[in-house]
């Protein structure tokens, strides 16, 4: 098993993309990457712990390869605009990958090279060592399966995963 934090604005968005994939074992939406010695939803929100909403993915290589993992993260944000993704804005929703060591770091070094193929501007993904990684709250962890009338999941999270999906099909749970 291989475990990545990975940064792609909305924790929500990542986490209900990634829960679908065969292979993904566990899908923690949490903080990472900030300056404060804890987060919580709403300091983050704040823009005073510097810390990214993030998510704690566990997989197993032999059902999802890394790469295809890696692939399938740019494909679902945008790594080309700085502290925003949609309507979201500020540091929290920054796009960025947090390495446990130098082979991870190689890892996402070369996703990154990838990914900068299908995207016009530069890519601003920010990359560091992860130090901590805190759990969000309880809601909101699965918040998509778990809120399926919110107005954000049907407009903003659904093409994700229909994209997600399309691109990737044979990597998705049924």
């Amino acid at each position: 098993m291989k475990t990545y934090v990975l940064a792609g604005g909305c924790f929500w968005c990542i986490d209900a993309v990634l829960r679908r994939l065969k292979g993904v074992s566990e899908s923690v939406c949490g903080y990472a990457g900030g300056t404060a010695e804890t987060a919580s939803y709403y300091a983050v929100a704040s823009g005073t712990t510097d810390h990214a909403e993030a998510v704690r993915v566990t997989f197993d290589e032999s059902l999802l390869p890394a790469d295809t993992l890696l692939d399938i993260f740019f494909l679902i944000h945008n790594p080309t605009t700085l502290n925003r993704q949609g309507a979201d804005s500020g540091p929290q929703y920054r796009s960025a990958m947090f390495y446990a060591d130098v082979a991870q770091q190689h890892e996402f070094i070369a996703a990154t090279e990838r990914a900068s193929q299908h995207w016009d501007d530069p890519i601003v993904t920010q990359m560091s060592p992860l130090e901590v990684f805190y759990d969000a709250e309880p809601e909101h962890q699965d918040y998509f399966n778990n809120n399926p009338t919110n107005g954000y999941c049907s407009i903003v999270i659904e093409p994700k995963i229909v994209k997600a999906r399309r691109a990737y099909a044979d990597y998705f749970r049924e």
